[in-house]
């Protein structure tokens, strides 16, 4: 019985295999017509078309010839955006994140984890990614979390077999959590000032975390040194490999950036100085009291990646609007700010609701929407080829039946790398499920 299962089974399953693997992979011609174009980095065009070739943008315009062999997208009455930009989850890294301890990978042992990479341990088959995606979500920054350096930050675009399909950059991003003490997160002086601030003991465990951050970076400045001497002078001694050192190496010639999560005013103080001592190249994530550092922040040309604006209050006599008027004070103030959700994965597929808010609290729309495509593809050096509608990027593009940002809009199709993208996700399968349940 079960020889004859096999042989009914599995022809069936090896014809299937081939189908997948086509639809996955095919980046074929096509032709999105009579579409409102919002270029982001250009003007909109009220009525055009964008042709898509070999996974990138051919050409984009109100009169473009549409190559022969193209599928057309009717797209009248529709609008065309290019892919949405997340700078803050752990998306793939963590699947259940309360009770299921085995689909979690987020956090090595350890305070110095700079050789741990979140591009390894990403699950492209995690149910979160297509759900990410059913809101114009193209591309997240994922990282490691925990400790002093947390280790590699990712930026992968949300559809692949593997997480190297998925892949854009790795390393993007070193992640970095400036020490606090005590009470240091959001809603940190809440709690504080509930047991009356932090202890002594917890100053002092903050300064020796400083101090061991600060050597971190000394030694790898010793060991870069030590190799390059090596490498120019044969009758040197080798230098052992320190695989962590290896991994600063990059972070100290300031050619791949630290995203260090701070939200007090001291600690983004304290990532200022950290910057300007060892020349890091810095952004700011979190920055709930950037406002306080906006003329330093402006002055250095330091981005912040602000954490959610739809986060309540950071204490009870703060006013009810303060996360959601943050992103328009920093703006106003001459500084470059990103937006993002929490770093809860599930929330990802809310990003443009976290943009449509700042916008309607002071952040100007244009600035909101930058803020989630053009600017993040910007900090992270990837600018010539996501976060903008222009011929010779990828082609990561948002179909919309209106404003992206806004809650009643919908996504009509998604391209991802030039291939149309199955929007059918967990949600919309509960959906069709239930819907006529009686």
């Amino acid at each position: 019985m079960l020889k004859k299962l096999i042989q009914i089974v599995l022809p069936a399953m090896l014809l299937a295999i081939p189908v997948l693997a086509q639809s996955k992979s095919e980046q074929g011609t096509y032709a999105i017509r009579n579409a409102k174009i919002i270029t982001v980095t250009g003007a909109t065009i009220e009525r055009g078309t964008v042709v898509i070739k070999n996974g990138k943008i051919e050409s984009v315009g109100a009169s473009i010839a549409v190559p022969k062999d193209a599928k057309i997208i009717d797209a009248t009455g529709l609008s065309v955006y290019p892919g949405l930009i997340d700078s803050n989850t752990y998306l793939g890294l963590s699947e259940v994140g309360q009770g299921a301890p085995g689909t979690v990978d987020t956090t090595e042992l350890g305070d110095f984890n700079p050789n741990a990479k979140a591009l390894t341990a990403v699950n492209p088959g995690g149910e979160l990614i297509p759900v990410a995606r059913m809101n114009g979500v193209t591309t997240v920054l994922t990282c490691p979390m925990g400790g002093l350096i947390s280790g590699q930050c990712a930026l992968l675009n949300l559809d692949g077999w593997t997480q190297y399909d998925m892949k854009l950059l790795s390393p993007a991003a070193m992640r970095v959590n400036y020490p606090t003490a005590g009470f240091g997160g959001r809603g940190g002086g809440f709690f504080a000032a509930l047991v009356g601030g932090a202890s002594d003991q917890q100053r002092q465990q903050r300064e020796r975390q400083i101090e061991s951050l600060k050597k971190k970076f000394e030694d790898t400045q010793a060991y870069a040194q030590a190799r390059e001497a090596s490498a120019k002078d044969k009758s040197l001694p080798p230098r052992a490999i320190d695989l962590g050192l290896e991994a600063m190496i990059p972070v100290v010639k300031g050619e791949v950036p630290i995203v260090v999560y701070a939200n007090g005013e001291k600690e983004i103080k304290g990532a200022l100085e950290l910057a300007d001592k060892y020349k890091l190249k810095l952004i700011i994530s979190g920055g709930d009291s950037a406002i306080k550092l906006a003329k330093e922040l402006k002055e250095k040309n330091i981005p912040v990646i602000l954490g959610g604006v739809l986060e309540l209050p950071g204490s009870e006599d703060s006013a009810y609007d303060e996360s959601y008027a943050r992103a328009g004070e920093l703006a106003k103030a001459g500084v470059k700010v990103i937006l993002t959700t929490s770093d809860d994965p599930a929330d990802v597929r809310l990003l443009p609701y976290h943009a449509g808010t700042a916008a309607a609290f002071g952040l100007p729309k244009e600035e909101a929407l930058k803020a989630v495509t053009i600017y993040p593809a910007q900090i992270f050096g990837v600018d010539k080829v996501i976060g903008s509608i222009e011929a010779g990027k990828l082609a990561n593009l948002v179909i919309t039946d209106g404003d992206i940002l806004e809650l009643r809009t919908k996504v009509k199709h998604l391209f991802i790398a030039g291939r149309p993208v199955d929007m059918t996700n967990k949600h919309t399968r509960l959906y069709e499920k239930y819907k006529d349940r009686p």
